[in-house]
C-alpha cells in the first residue's frame, strides 16, 4: 500500500487536478491512499472570512462567493456535463452549511476555536469530495472516506493531539476491508472522540498522510508539492540551491523544523518508528526523482546537507546574579512559557547560570515578557534578576547534517563566513548530536547569510561578487566592457562570478537584483531613475548582498565622501578617484581602519599609475619589512604625453586638447597641468610607505602662469594656454639647448615631497620615457643603489579600467 499526499498548489485548479489524476494512474500498487489539501489559497480565504464575520464585516460574503466560484468552476471543467448535477448539488449544500457557520460568527461577533475548526475543515472536505468524483468520472476505481471517521484526537481545537491507539485501529480495520484501489481522503481534519471536528494544525495534510502511512505500514509515503524535493537552501532566496537526492529522517526533521516548507515537521514522527520512507516529489515535474527520506544515513553524502532558516523570531533573555546556583530557575522559566502555550524553538544558557536565552515567535514576544516578569516579580523587584529583555525581528539560520559531529571546524567555518560579511550573530546553539548548528541573526541579513553559507559549503568554490558601479564615462564604460568580455573566463578559471547589480552616472541610476545585462546597459541607464550618491548607497545597503563591491570611476569629491558609509557596512570599495586617499590624513586613516574593522577591502591601485602595480608592489615591500628611502617618479601620464608631443612645431594648447580628448587627463585638465594630480599621487605613495603627510606639506613648483591656474572653466583655461604660448615655447627651447627633455617629476625623501617640471638629461631613467608612460623608482634599504623600477602605460581609459578590474579580482581572491 502506498500513501500519496497532494498539497494546495497541486490541486489549486482543474488543470492541476488533471495532473494529479495522471500521477495516480501511473502509480503502481494494489491500494493507494490519496490525501489531498484544500484548493490552493482556500484555507487562507476561509480564515479571512472567519475573521471578517467575527468582526461583523459583511464583506465575508464576497470571500464566500469567491470560494464557491472556484469550486463550481473546477467541477464544470473536470466533470462531464451529464454527471455534474449531483456533484454540484452536494457541493452547494456544503457551501450553504459553511455560510450558516459564518453567519453564526457574524451574529455573535466572535469566532471560537471550535467554530474555526469547523469552518476551515470545509476546504479539505470540498476538495477531496470533488477530486474523488472526478476520478470516478474518468473510470478510476476510487472511493471517498472522511478522515474524521478515522483520525481521532482530543478536544484541543486548532492543533489537536492524535489518539494513535484508536486511530490506528480504525485505519487498519477500514483500509484492510475496503475493496477499491484508490481511497481519497481529506487532509488536515480529524474529529474528537465525541464527534466534534478538529484540525491538526497548519500543514496538517502532510501529518494526515503520515498517520495513515504508519497505521497501515505503507510501502512508501509520497508528498507531492510544487518543488522537486528538499533543497540545500530555499531556492527562492538562494538561486544556486541544489536538490538533495537522499537524506535521513533526522536531517529532514531539522531542515523542516527550521523553515524547509516542503515538509511539515510532525510529518516524519509517525513514519519514523516504522522506518517508512518518504519521497518528496513535484506534481509539475513527475519524472524528477525528488528527495528520498530514509532511516539509514547516506554515508556518501556531504557533511552539511542543508541550510535552513525561520524568520519572524524574537530573542527573550533572562539574566541576573540571583540566578547563579539557584535550583529551579530554568524550570520556572520554561514552565511559565509552557503555560502560555508559547513554543520555544531555540535555547542557550551560559555555563555560569547567569543567563538564559530562548528564541520564540515574534507574535508571542509581548505575552512572554508579561508572563515571565510576573513569575519573577519578586526577584526583579529586589534586583536579583534584571527585567526581561526582548529583541524582535530576528531570524534563526541553521546548518544541518548527520555527519557534522565527526568533522572539526564546521562551527568556526560557519561563523567566520558570516563575520566576513558583517552578519552579526546574536546567539548560538548546538545540540550534543551536532546535527544542527544554529545562530540567531537580524532578519534583514537572512538573504546574505544563506547565500554566503551556501557558497561556502555547497558551491564549487565559485565566489559571487556583486558590483555597484558609479561613473560610466570613459573609464567606467571600458570597465563594464572588460567585465562582459571576461565573465566566462573568470568563472571557469578563477571561480569568480561577477554580477553588476547597480550602475549610476551623474544623471540616472539603475538596479537589478538579478544582475544588469551588460549588452544594453546604456539604453536601460538612459531611462533610469534620478541619480543621487546618497540614495545609491541606501539602495546598496538595503539590498545587503554578500561580497558587495562599490566601484567609483568618478573624480567627484562628493562620491568619495561616501566611502566610509560603504566600508562601515562591510561593502568593499574599489576606486580610481584619488580625492579620498589624498584628503586629510585622518580621513585616509579612518578609511583604512574601517576596511580592517569591517573586513571590507579598500583598494585604490589605479590612484597611482593607472593599471601599473605600483601601490601593490609598495605594499608588499613594506609588509615584507623593507623601508622606503626615496621615491622618484613621473606619475602623470597626461603630462608625460603632453611634453613628449610638445615642440616648437605644435601649440601647447593643441597638445593639451588632444590629451583631454584621448582620455589622458582628468575631465578638468587643469588638475593635471597644475600639478595637483601628481601631488595627490606622491602623497598617496608617501602615506602607503608609512609616513603621515598632508597635501599642503608638498612643495609644488608650477610651470603654469597664475592666470591659467585661476581659470574658472575649461574654456577659460584653454584660452589662457593660447595666451601664454610664448612661455611654454621658452620652456621647450631651454630644455632643447640643454640637450634635455621636459618631465614633470615627483620626489619623496626624508619625509619631504615635491613636484615640478624638470629638465632630464640623457642617461637618466626618465629620459626615454615615451607617450603617456609612467615610471617609479623605489630606493629602499634592500634597493639602496639600484632602485626597483616600475614602468609602463600610466594613463588612458583602457589601462585604468584594467587596473580597477584587477582590484575587483583581488577582492574576489581574498
Amino acid at each position: 500500500m502506498k500513501v500519496l499526499k497532494f498539497g494546495g498548489t497541486s490541486v489549486a485548479n482543474a488543470s492541476n487536478i488533471a495532473l494529479v489524476k495522471r500521477i495516480i494512474e501511473t502509480t503502481e500498487g494494489n491500494k493507494i491512499i490519496v490525501t489531498v489539501s484544500a484548493l490552493g489559497g482556500i484555507t487562507d480565504l476561509l480564515l479571512k472570512a472567519s475573521v471578517l464575520a467575527s468582526r461583523q464585516d459583511r464583506s465575508y460574503k464576497m470571500i464566500l462567493e469567491e470560494i464557491e466560484l472556484r469550486h463550481l468552476s473546477a467541477i464544470k471543467e473536470l466533470i462531464p456535463i451529464k454527471g455534474q448535477s449531483s456533484i454540484l448539488s452536494k457541493v452547494k449544500t456544503d457551501l450553504n452549511t459553511l455560510e450558516t457557520l459564518l453567519e453564526g460568527a457574524f451574529l455573535i461577533g466572535e469566532i471560537t476555536p471550535k467554530l474555526s475548526d469547523k469552518i476551515v475543515s470545509y476546504g479539505e472536505l470540498l476538495s477531496s469530495y470533488m477530486i474523488n468524483e472526478y476520478f470516478i468520472s474518468r473510470g478510476l476505481d476510487a472511493t471517498y472516506k472522511d478522515s474524521r471517521e478515522l483520525i481521532k484526537t482530543n478536544d484541543f481545537n486548532g492543533k489537536a493531539a492524535v489518539n494513535f491507539k484508536l486511530t490506528n485501529s480504525l485505519c487498519q480495520t477500514y483500509f484492510t476491508a475496503v475493496k477499491h484501489r484508490i481511497i481519497v481522503v481529506p487532509g488536515f481534519i480529524a474529529s474528537s472522540e465525541n464527534g466534534n471536528s478538529t484540525t491538526l494544525g497548519r500543514g496538517g495534510s502532510d501529518y494526515t498522510a503520515a498517520i495513515f502511512a504508519a497505521a497501515v505500514d505503507a510501502e512508501i509515503l509520497e508528498i507531492w508539492t510544487d518543488v522537486s524535493g528538499m533543497y540545500t537552501a530555499n531556492p527562492k532566496i538562494v538561486r544556486q540551491a541544489q536538490p538533495i537526492p537522499h537524506i535521513s529522517f533526522e536531517e529532514a526533521m531539522e531542515l523542516s523544523h527550521f523553515g524547509a516548507k516542503v515538509l511539515y515537521p510532525p510529518t516524519i514522527q509517525p513514519v519514523l518508528a516504522k522506518g517508512i520512507s518518504i519521497r518528496i516529489k513535484n506534481t509539475f515535474e513527475p519524472e524528477n526523482p525528488g528527495t528520498l527520506i530514509t532511516k539509514n544515513q547516506n554515508d556518501k553524502g556531504k557533511t552539511v546537507r542543508g541550510i535552513s532558516h525561520v524568520e519572524n523570531m524574537a530573542l527573550l533573555s533572562l539574566e541576573g546574579s540571583g540566578m547563579v546556583g539557584i535550583p529551579g530557575i530554568s524550570k520556572r522559566f520554561f514552565e511559565v512559557l509552557s503555560q502560555q502555550e508559547i513554543s520555544v524553538v531555540f535555547i542557550t544558557q551560559a555555563s555560569s547560570e547567569h543567563s538564559i536565552c530562548v528564541g520564540i515567535s515574534n507574535s508571542d514576544a509581548d505575552l512572554a515578557v508579561r508572563a515571565v516578569e510576573e513569575e519573577f516579580e519578586y526577584e526583579i523587584e529586589r534586583g536579583k534578576i534584571k527585567p526581561v529583555v526582548v529583541e524582535k525581528d530576528l531570524a534563526i539560520i541553521a546548518l544541518v547534517g548527520d555527519h557534522m559531529k565527526s568533522h572539526q571546524g564546521l562551527s568556526g567555518k560557519m561563523f567566520s563566513t558570516l563575520g566576513k560579511n558583517n552578519v552579526n550573530i546574536r546567539a548560538i546553539a548546538q545540540g550534543a548530536s551536532e546535527r544542527n548548528i544554529s545562530a540567531v541573526i537580524n532578519k534583514e541579513d537572512v538573504k546574505k547569510a544563506l547565500n554566503v553559507l551556501h557558497e561556502e559549503f555547497f558551491e564549487e568554490n565559485v565566489k559571487q561578487l556583486n558590483l555597484f558601479v558609479m561613473g560610466v564615462g570613459n573609464v567606467g564604460g571600458k570597465l563594464l566592457h572588460q567585465i562582459q568580455k571576461q565573465r566566462k573566463y573568470l568563472k571557469e578559471n578563477l571561480k569568480l562570478n561577477l554580477r553588476v547589480i547597480g550602475i549610476s552616472n551623474s544623471r540616472t541610476m539603475i538596479f537589478d537584483e538579478n544582475g544588469i545585462s551588460l549588452k544594453n546597459w546604456e539604453v536601460v541607464l538612459a531611462n533610469g531613475e534620478a541619480a543621487d550618491s546618497n540614495s545609491f548607497f541606501e539602495r546598496v545597503r538595503k539590498l545587503n548582498f554578500r561580497n558587495s563591491i562599490f566601484v567609483d570611476n568618478t573624480a567627484s569629491e562628493k562620491v568619495s565622501s561616501t566611502y566610509s558609509n560603504y566600508l562601515g557596512n562591510s561593502i568593499s570599495v574599489v576606486t580610481c578617484n584619488k580625492i579620498a586617499c589624498s584628503s586629510k590624513f585622518d580621513n585616509y586613516k579612518n578609511l583604512k581602519d574601517l576596511a580592517r574593522e569591517y573586513n571590507a577591502p579598500f583598494l585604490f591601485e589605479t590612484n597611482v599609475g593607472a593599471g601599473l602595480p605600483i601601490i601593490d608592489t609598495l605594499k608588499h615591500l613594506i609588509a615584507s619589512g623593507d623601508r622606503i628611502l626615496k621615491i622618484q617618479a613621473v606619475l602623470s601620464g597626461s603630462l608625460n604625453f603632453v611634453f613628449n608631443n610638445f615642440s616648437d612645431k605644435v601649440n601647447f594648447h593643441d597638445i593639451v586638447k588632444q590629451a583631454q580628448e584621448g582620455g589622458y587627463t582628468e575631465p578638468d585638465p587643469k588638475i593635471d597641468l597644475s600639478g595637483i594630480d601628481v601631488m595627490r599621487k606622491i602623497l598617496i605613495l608617501a602615506r602607503e610607505s608609512g609616513y603621515q603627510l598632508e597635501i599642503d606639506d608638498i612643495e609644488n613648483t608650477s610651470f603654469l602662469p597664475a592666470a591659467c591656474l585661476e581659470a574658472k572653466s575649461n574654456t577659460e583655461f584653454f584660452n589662457s594656454l593660447k595666451q601664454y604660448e610664448p612661455i611654454f615655447q621658452k620652456l621647450y627651447k631651454d630644455a632643447l639647448k640643454a640637450d634635455s627633455k621636459l618631465k614633470y617629476v615627483a620626489q619623496f625623501e626624508d619625509g619631504k615631497a615635491s613636484v615640478g617640471l624638470q629638465q632630464i638629461q640623457k642617461g637618466h631613467d626618465f629620459y626615454n620615457l615615451e607617450g603617456s608612460d609612467n615610471i617609479v623608482l623605489f630606493y629602499t634599504e634592500r634597493y639602496p643603489n639600484q632602485p626597483m623600477i616600475i614602468k609602463g602605460a600610466g594613463a588612458g581609459a583602457e589601462v585604468t579600467a584594467s587596473g580597477i578590474f584587477a582590484d575587483i579580482i583581488r577582492i574576489g581572491n581574498f
